[in-house]
């Protein structure tokens, strides 16, 4: 069975990342999605989330591609890679927070594990940003 592991944030979960979910998904068996814990996007995004790691994480375990889906560690380690040890680990093509961990993980490791970056899904469309800018406009449009 070939394993395949994704992390992110899912925040508003869109077609963005339903694309990217189904992507990972087609390069294995079995896909795995770590879920952000909130104290580390805050800390590396430097944003608050409109949503908790839990309901990012029910969104996630409820997809039908999805596997497992598991919230990451409350540091920011390469503990869950260690513990799930997927074949295949698959990078949005806007992930770049711990590339470069990643990489030294794996090398010094000596982990068989591929990196796969995919592709977008209409970036312009649906990215979390634009999809956050949109909320709060329709938000500050309702307090008029």
């Amino acid at each position: 069975m070939k394993k395949v592991m994704v992390f992110g944030t899912f925040d508003l979960l869109h077609k963005g990342h339903k694309s990217f979910l189904k992507q990972a998904r087609k390069n294995g068996d079995y896909l795995v999605a770590l879920v952000a814990r909130d104290v580390n996007v805050i800390k590396l995004k430097k944003r608050e989330l409109h949503e908790s790691e839990s309901i990012r994480l029910e969104k996630v375990s409820k997809l039908s591609y999805v596997d497992e889906a598991t919230l990451g560690n409350k540091r920011i380690n390469m503990g869950p890679i260690k513990r799930i040890n997927p074949n295949i680990i698959c990078l949005g093509y806007d992930q770049t927070y711990f590339l470069d961990k990643l990489k030294k993980f794996l090398e010094e490791s000596k982990l068989d594990i591929k990196v796969i970056r995919l592709k977008p899904h209409k970036p312009y469309k649906y990215k979390s940003q634009i999809k956050r800018a949109k909320k709060k406009v329709i938000n500050s449009q309702r307090k008029i």
